[in-house]
């Protein structure tokens, strides 16, 4: 009887070992894909409507422009500049860190929007129609559709980038704050950006906005801030959930079926 239960406490000892072998070995595969592969956003703001809604959630390829120290978990690296470096395309939707957070392990703050200026390129906006290295972007009016946003009505365009990309864009107005800039010169090895949604993004075109060790938000005056390669997460590659807060919230399970988005799951992002 004595050998009986000491083999069912060893026996439940090695079950209890295994689960958490188990366990670290997941976190440990669940730490590499996230890391090397893919790892999820969720979209908390409308700036890149139509394109992205408030609710999606998203799968970021990390190896489309190689890794950087951004690329691990709390940005914990330990190496400057990016290694397999592939530069993106203009046209790609990436999600990056925001270069206002100042500061030691300070850049904490996941930014996605459309990548529009490469190194070297002159940029500006002129009557709410973008202009590259001189050439005005071909814009064509999507006739009787509009989409409703922050309360206002916006008026959506097909949007030709330089290299055939085509996408959407929402203009609640051509004479915005944003819609008249300078010509913006883009660093080597920096990229500019800009949401999809024009006249509610706070992108390239606008001014930095500083942030200490403290997380104390301050206005930078100077426009046209871009991004380093450095500060690259990853290209936004397919929507894998979609979720409309405004149906339904968590605490009401019996609406959840209608507040889904089911035409938007598994949609990739262009």
């Amino acid at each position: 009887m004595a050998e009986t239960i000491e083999a069912k406490k060893t026996k439940k000892s090695d079950g209890w070992g295994e689960t958490v072998r188990t366990v670290v070995y997941a976190v440990l595969i669940a730490l590499v894909v996230r890391t090397f592969a893919i790892e999820p956003f969720n979209i908390p703001s409308g700036s890149m409507i139509p394109t992205l809604l408030i609710g999606d959630y998203l799968f970021v390829s990390k190896f489309s422009y190689g890794y950087s120290r951004y690329s691990f978990p709390f940005s914990a690296g330990g190496f400057s500049g990016r290694l397999f470096f592939t530069p993106p395309k203009r046209g790609d939707v990436v999600v990056f860190k925001y270069p206002g957070d100042q500061g030691e392990g300070m850049n904490r703050t996941d930014y996605v929007k459309r990548v529009i200026g490469l190194p070297g390129d002159r940029v500006q906006v002129t009557g709410g129609i973008l202009v590259i290295n001189g050439t005005p972007v071909r814009r064509e009016k999507v006739e009787g559709r509009t989409i409703d946003t922050d309360g206002e009505t916006g008026t959506l365009y097909w949007e030709t980038l330089p290299g055939g990309v085509r996408h959407l864009i929402l203009e609640e107005t051509d004479d915005g704050p944003e819609d008249n800039t300078p010509v913006f010169t883009v660093p080597p090895g920096r990229y500019f950006m800009m949401g999809d949604n024009r006249d509610n993004s706070a992108d390239s075109r606008t001014p930095l906005m500083l942030r200490d060790v403290t997380g104390a938000p301050r206005m930078n005056a100077t426009l046209g801030w871009t991004v380093p390669a450095e500060n690259l997460v990853g290209r936004a590659e397919f929507i894998f959930f979609s979720y409309d807060s405004a149906v339904a919230g968590w605490t009401e399970p019996w609406k959840w079926p209608v507040a889904l988005r089911y035409g938007r799951l598994l949609q990739a992002i262009r």
